[in-house]
């Protein structure tokens, strides 16, 4: 294969950069964000594809932005013929993409032309797909507009969440991109266009989507509820703190509350009026500052009251 740079940054990269090293597809560089404070300690933290890139004796560089000038020439003299971007999390420029004369391949987690944007995953469970998928596609200067190279359908299932989905196509998005990526420097494939009248957008995840509505159908929270777990966490005020909530499922009692209301609390957990006259179930409850625990457990510590309401 000729010679690459790897531009990635979470978890979801490190399984095509581990991938790519495996098949020694020629990685003569990784890109990657630079290092940023984390956790409640801000402690500052090398993010998941450098640690990787650093084992694995890969040159390493972490450009605050990727524009025009120093850094395009610093990339540029790694001589690669092409580029793989998997989450790497800045805009690429036109500068950028004309370096290398195979062009930018780019790692999609959805099903091109659907889902385009910065947050695919948590936006097809959201809506209640059941299919999701990978992508590997040509970058042009678009938002993900570029022609589709190769897809993988991946099913999602009704207890999968945000972070079982992630997993799962992070590995499929590894062992696509590495045939994707055999083929095309081959010569082997024909880009696709997408559709443009089938075009969805995900955009990025706005702080006040978190909060639970329970005026909202069961349905409607339980999907949001999936598509946040296990991080950041969809959540709802109890007496003045916020609690995350996880493992939401539908309960067949009745809502004779209102939207909000408890209505007891059973084997799988609190359950709760929803919008619609429906209930749900939440199995997992965490506090702001403490861990993650089953409901029956966290209302040991902190009773919450049938008739109480959520907020």
């Amino acid at each position: 294969m000729p010679g690459l740079v790897f531009l990635g940054t979470p978890n979801f990269a490190v399984p095509c950069l581990r991938k790519l090293l495996e098949c020694k597809a020629g990685v003569r560089l990784v890109v990657t964000q630079p290092d940023r404070p984390s956790g409640r300690g801000r402690r500052i933290c090398e993010s998941p594809v450098k640690t990787l890139a650093n084992e694995a004796g890969i040159p390493i560089y972490q450009p605050e932005r990727i524009h025009g000038g120093e850094v395009i020439e610093n990339i540029r003299a790694y001589g690669a013929e092409c580029a793989v971007v998997v989450a790497f999390g800045q805009i690429l420029p036109q500068s950028f993409l004309d370096i290398f004369p195979l062009g930018t391949l780019n790692v999609h987690g959805s099903l091109l032309p659907r889902y385009r944007g910065a947050a695919p995953i948590q936006r097809a469970i959201m809506a209640g797909e059941g299919l999701a998928g990978i992508s590997i596609m040509l970058l042009d200067s678009g938002m993900d507009t570029g022609p589709v190279l190769s897809q993988k359908e991946v099913p999602i299932g009704p207890e999968d969440t945000f972070g079982t989905v992630y997993k799962t196509l992070a590995e499929h998005g590894a062992e696509l991109l590495a045939g994707t990526l055999r083929d095309w420097t081959a010569g082997r494939l024909t880009p696709r266009a997408q559709d443009e009248g089938l075009a969805t957008y995900a955009p990025a995840i706005q702080k006040e989507e978190l909060r639970i509505d329970w005026n909202s159908s069961a349905k409607d929270i339980i999907n949001k509820v999936r598509a946040f777990d296990p991080a950041p966490g969809a959540w709802f005020a109890l007496g003045g703190k916020r609690v995350k909530c996880f493992r939401a499922a539908s309960f067949s009692w009745a809502a004779a509350g209102a939207p909000g209301e408890v209505l007891g609390m059973a084997e799988c957990g609190l359950i709760v009026a929803g919008g619609c006259g429906q209930s749900l179930c939440v199995g997992d409850l965490q506090l702001e500052g403490l861990r993650r625990m089953r409901a029956c457990e966290f209302a040991c510590g902190r009773p919450i009251p049938r008739g109480s309401f959520l907020e």
